[in-house]
């Protein structure tokens, strides 16, 4: 456990996952702090009463604005975001101790497993991936108000071990977080000047299935690779065509 480093969760409504997440943090972090959005449910008396710090910010459908609001409630000098439905193995754990103990300027990235709707996928749009995650506090800001990226100039390093993601348990999870997520990105990306045509929404959503199934190999996770790359050609359409539609009204 390192005096020095902060975990950072975002949370609404978190109840099934804070206690693990806040315990698996404490493993590398003598601090824990949420960041909540207003949870109705028991999130934040579950934190507190595992020994975190809970912190709260009015939702305002920006996930970078949520993570930067992070950065300015922590005393220690380094950062590292979990997600609520994440948890680092052990592996990681030691190397992150391994890292803060060089005390190096750097940003360190993770790989990432992901397991959805019962499946740990291999392959396609839900393959493992490398995610910047650790940061010095004062040189990373967060962009995008969704799919948000950190912008750190530091040079990068990835560590050893793996975040295992346990998203999405049911298709109706992932329906309703697919509609506020593509919502938010019409929105931003229409207010930062980007436009498209129906041809663009479809020739995106059809590019994005087949980058999915065929150049990233989801067809080798077999029923389940095939449902991921379906679900991403209608994701991808719904965000184009939610942008087609601001375009539309504000024509009018």
């Amino acid at each position: 456990m390192n005096n020095n480093l902060t975990v950072v969760v975002l949370t609404k409504n978190e109840e099934k996952n804070i206690a693990a997440v806040v315990q698996n943090a404490k493993k590398v972090a003598a601090e824990v702090l949420i960041v909540d959005s207003g949870s109705t449910d028991k999130t934040v008396r579950l934190a507190e009463e595992n020994g975190a710090k809970v912190v709260y910010r009015a939702w305002d459908n920006d996930f970078s604005a949520q993570r930067n609001f992070a950065l300015q409630n922590i005393n220690t000098e380094w950062v590292l975001y979990l997600d609520a439905d994440e948890r680092m193995n052990d592996e990681l754990c030691c190397a992150v101790e391994k890292a803060m103990a060089t005390k190096a300027q750097k940003q360190y990235s993770i790989m990432r497993k992901i397991y959805a709707f019962g499946f740990n996928y291999k392959h396609g749009i839900f393959k493992p991936d490398e995610v910047l995650r650790l940061f010095p506090v004062n040189k990373v800001y967060w962009e995008n108000k969704v799919h948000e990226r950190p912008v750190c100039d530091l040079p990068k390093e990835k560590l050893a071990g793996y975040i295992e993601h346990y998203t999405y348990d049911s298709w109706q999870q992932w329906w309703d977080k697919a509609g506020h997520y593509t919502t938010i990105w019409a929105e931003d990306n229409f207010a930062k000047g980007k436009r498209t045509s129906l041809a663009t929404c479809f020739a995106h959503s059809v590019y994005g299935f087949l980058r999915a199934y065929i150049l990233q190999l989801g067809f080798a996770d077999g029923w389940s690779g095939l449902y991921s790359s379906m679900q991403h050609f209608i994701y991808t359409m719904m965000k184009y065509l939610k942008l087609y539609e601001l375009q539309k009204a504000k024509s009018k």
